[in-house]
């Protein structure tokens, strides 16, 4: 990124000038201020906006027809209704502050409301954060704008570095998280720690014991979710912090495999959560990627059958112990549920010569047709973690035309709209072999002409065919099953055909 100066052009979405110009009507200030500053200076879209005022919330409060404010810290909501970007709805305003004692290393014990944006930037965590901008005029392609950098937070961008604002123990006492937070945004950015910022985590780790789980769940959420998950923990690790997150990730470290793997357990699983990041795969694939061989070191036995080791159950045991962990970070009840199923059953079959479809059937009842794909990907993931370019091929396309002819639904009478209770109703025919060659000449003629399958008509055409002969009534059935039987055979021989499967 280049140097920022006086009156550079930023590109500023409207529904965010239209706060900052209405707190200046007002005759307030207005900066934005913290991640959208930086983002801005990075060349990325920023994913919030925030702003910051010397004004107080019941003055936001006023200066716009449409706010909520339901917090402590003074922050306005203030609400567009008319954009159409859903991150542009609502920009958050809040009054400059001044935070004072931080007894439970949470949250501040006193906050005040700051005279100057000075104020507000000194309380910030890493220099990267602590900036503002003061926008100024309109021009074509943006606004100018006024860069606040008291604490050369732009050199640090360009050195690609997290550093505190002020003294780290400092930073670090008022709130512990911030550890945790200087990880994700090395994760999110691929920037390094810088290193009085690192002693200082090391040294104040144990304060991390008095952060809430819902907290450290939010920043280990966005480890995972972002594009380098694989550095986040390994970092996490390194600095000590990893046990605040899952100590049983700790376990997985240094335990060695079997002969299908070229990688310990710990690298295996940082490997297949780091391919669903770069396959931008959903938070719930990432975490299963991540924890599918959890159990695997209480699990490890050496065979003198195979000379090589065993992971008997660790899938059943790690589907326990993931249900354990996700809820002890909170998260919600549907996350857990769903990885829990990933991880438990991504043991899946693996001989596709030798695999029944009844048994592909039975693994999607398992694991719930909604998941299905989802376990699809998770198995890739775990490939992919063994050190394996990619699934086989052929292996893969097959399992998909499985999985595809498991769930597709077949051709059959059921899709008429009568049934054997209906025709025996209007024909008054018995129970018998008769209702079912009814069903197989109707079910043909609807193949023919699909317009045919209306109540009215089937209805009427049953009257006519139980009047036939049984030997012409049998003709037609045999006909029709014929019929359905091949007309099944050619979807699925078009389903296979369309993944290059036999």
């Amino acid at each position: 990124m280049g140097d920022v100066k006086n009156n550079s052009l930023f590109k500023i979405p409207p529904e965010v000038a239209l706060v900052t110009n209405g707190l200046k009507r007002a005759n307030f200030q207005a900066f934005l201020v913290g991640g959208c500053v930086r983002d801005l200076l990075l060349g990325v879209k920023p994913k919030d906006w925030d702003i910051t005022t010397n004004a107080r919330p019941e003055q936001i409060v006023a200066t716009f027809p449409k706010t909520f404010y339901e917090n402590e810290f003074g922050t306005v909501g203030v609400v567009n209704e008319d954009s159409t970007d859903e991150t542009l709805k609502t920009i958050e305003v809040t009054p400059f502050r001044i935070e004072k004692g931080y007894s439970d290393h949470r949250h501040p014990d006193t906050v005040a409301w700051g005279k100057t944006i000075d104020d507000d930037l000194k309380r910030r965590d890493f220099t990267i954060n602590a900036m503002a901008i003061e926008l100024g005029g309109k021009v074509a392609d943006g606004y100018k704008g006024h860069l606040i950098d008291l604490y050369k937070g732009q050199e640090d961008l360009v050195k690609r570095t997290i550093r505190s604002v002020g003294d780290p123990s400092e930073r670090f006492s008022e709130d512990a998280l911030r550890m945790i937070r200087s990880v994700r945004f090395a994760a999110e950015l691929n920037f390094s720690i810088e290193k009085t910022t690192y002693v200082a985590i090391q040294s104040h780790i144990k304060l991390m014991a008095d952060i809430s789980a819902e907290r450290i769940r939010d920043e280990f959420q966005k480890i995972i979710m972002s594009d380098r998950p694989m550095a986040g923990l390994l970092l996490l690790e390194e600095m000590g912090l990893l046990p605040y997150v899952s100590p049983e990730l700790l376990k997985t470290i240094g335990v060695g495999q079997n002969r299908s793997h070229i990688y310990p357990v710990w690298e295996h699983l940082l490997r297949s959560v780091q391919y669903a990041a770069e396959r931008k795969y959903p938070l719930e694939v990432r975490l299963a990627a991540l924890f599918h061989d959890i159990s695997k070191p209480e699990t490890k036995r050496f065979s003198r059958e195979t000379s090589d080791y065993t992971f008997y159950g660790h899938e059943v045991i790690g589907a326990r112990v993931v249900e354990k962990i996700l809820k002890n970070l909170k998260f919600p009840l549907k996350t857990v549920e769903k990885v829990k199923k990933l991880v438990r059953w991504h043991m899946f079959f693996s001989d596709t010569e030798q695999i029944t479809l009844s048994a592909v059937r039975r693994m999607i009842r398992n694991v719930g047709k909604e998941y299905i794909w989802d376990l699809m990907d998770v198995r890739v993931c775990d490939r992919k973690g063994m050190g394996r370019p990619k699934e086989d091929p052929y292996r893969l396309r097959k399992y998909h035309a499985m999985i595809e002819e498991a769930l597709h639904d077949p051709i059959s009478v059921a899709m008429l709209k009568i049934n054997g209770s209906k025709i025996m109703e209007v024909t008054r025919e018995t129970p018998g072999p008769r209702i079912g060659l009814i069903l197989h000449t109707l079910f043909e003629e609807v193949l023919d002409d699909p317009k045919l399958n209306t109540s009215s008509y089937l209805e009427e055409r049953a009257t006519q065919l139980a009047k036939m002969a049984k030997k012409d009534l049998e003709s037609l059935g045999e006909k029709g099953k014929n019929r359905k039987n091949m007309e099944e055979e050619a979807k699925i021989k078009e389903l296979r055909s369309k993944h290059r499967v036999r």
